[in-house]
């Protein structure tokens, strides 16, 4: 049986987001990956349809969708991860699998035929899907975040900002990658994400925080002004 997260989103400004990492470092982890500055920048290329139906259906509000993207850290072409998440409402859910950088190349190519898909696995109904439904590269999202982690109820805590996409460019290891920003400079996206609750020393920090809860996405804003 599948097991979803809660998932929150607000945007807030870069001044809140300021003091609210030196809040959360008194009391929460980086994850381990972050630099000595608690940072990584991750590029992500998501996938959608030929009538472009993962987008539609998070601008439509569907309650339950799905989508696919291959996601990269700090440019590390040694640990590239291919992802499925899922979105039941406010829950979220996710596989994910790393993948080489040959199967990475041949993915994005559209030169699948000869991936081994012997085994069950998210690779293998990943490219299943991508000849069924015929899923192409869609949109680059790119941004800086700042990780926090909390063992317990699994709670992780991130802020995104500078979120960029590339145009006319499907390849998140291109080294010329061209990108443009897709959000105000002095915007912030703050996700929240638990398993069964919020800690009250937590909950009380994010009740500081003077902002309004949003069905932000990444992968929408960028794909809106593509």
């Amino acid at each position: 049986m599948r097991k979803y997260r809660n998932e929150i989103k607000y945007i807030i400004s870069k001044a809140i987001a300021v003091e609210l990492k030196s809040k959360l470092s008194g009391i929460l982890d980086y994850d381990s990956n972050a630099d000595k500055s608690g940072e990584y920048i991750i590029k992500s290329l998501y996938f959608d349809d030929l009538e472009s139906t993962a987008y539609y259906e998070k601008i439509d509000g569907v309650l339950y969708r799905k989508k696919y993207r291959i996601r990269t850290y700090n440019d590390d072409d040694k640990y590239i991860r291919l992802e499925r998440k899922y979105k039941h409402n406010n829950l979220t859910s996710k596989d994910q699998m790393l993948i080489s950088k040959e199967i990475y190349s041949k993915i994005l190519s559209g030169n699948v035929e000869d991936i081994d898909v012997s085994e069950d696995n998210l690779l293998s109904q990943f490219i299943m899907e991508m000849k069924a439904k015929h899923l192409v590269p869609s949109v680059i999202v790119e941004y800086k975040r700042t990780p926090f982690t909390y063992p317990l109820s699994n709670i992780r805590i991130t802020l995104d900002e500078k979120i960029k996409s590339g145009r006319y460019n499907y390849d998140i290891l291109d080294d010329t990658l061209q990108t443009y920003n897709v959000i105000g400079q002095n915007e912030v996206v703050l996700e929240v994400k638990y398993d069964d609750f919020l800690p009250e020393h937590i909950e009380k920090i994010l009740e500081t925080v003077p902002a309004y809860r949003q069905a932000v996405s990444k992968f929408a804003l960028c794909r809106s002004v593509k």
